[in-house]
């Protein structure tokens, strides 16, 4: 489904970074290691990669890390791109600064649950996790995202899956994006961004 979908022409959610990825990205410190979930055709791993960041991105799609890996060529910036199925992705321990999600949204309540569980165990204590996608009134806008509302972001929700984070931004808010041709008019949009705990001081 998802190389047919990335098969056209051309950029599908276009080549410029969500608009929120720069908003946050000040908050990682420098030459962090990040880790890009789901980041399809590469737009944000590619920015984050030009602010001098060592970044890995992952997707199901050969045909949207093609183009991931021309988009990254042209901006003459390196990025670890890896073809791989979401739900048996090998998290490891603690090896990154932090995790991008953005719209990933494919995944039911059950396989969200992995990914998360997957993210606090992947996250260095005190690294960042950082999650934008649609709110569940977005079926209504039908301005892209999946039909199914349960596979839908809510601040409980997320609070809840990252419980004893300190959360640094948790905004449920409606806007207008332009984002290639897949994303484009208003929008129900949710931003998490959270910091885990740092390793309890041994005495």
């Amino acid at each position: 489904m998802w190389d047919k979908r990335y098969a056209g022409d051309g950029y599908l959610f276009g080549t410029e970074p969500a608009g929120f990825v720069p908003r946050f990205a000040g908050l990682l410190p420098p030459a962090a290691r990040v880790l890009c979930l789901g980041d399809g055709e590469g737009r944000n791993s590619v920015y984050l990669a030009g602010l001098g960041h060592r970044v890995s991105a992952m997707d199901a799609s050969s045909v949207a890390l093609a183009k991931a890996r021309a988009l990254a060529a042209s901006r003459g910036v390196s990025v670890s791109i890896h073809q791989a199925d979401i739900a048996t992705w090998d998290w490891g321990q603690g090896q990154w600064d932090a995790i991008l999600g953005v719209f990933i949204q494919f995944a039911a309540p059950p396989l969200r649950a992995i990914i998360h569980q997957g993210i606090a165990q992947a996250v260095v204590p005190g690294g960042l996790v950082l999650l934008h996608g649609y709110a569940p009134r977005q079926v209504h806008n039908g301005t892209g995202g999946p039909s199914a509302v349960e596979n839908l972001y809510t601040l409980d929700g997320l609070r809840a899956d990252f419980a004893g984070w300190q959360v640094l931004e948790a905004a449920d808010y409606d806007a207008e994006i332009a984002e290639g041709s897949a994303h484009v008019g208003a929008s129900a949009l949710i931003d998490f961004v959270a910091r885990k705990p740092p390793a309890p001081v041994r005495r």
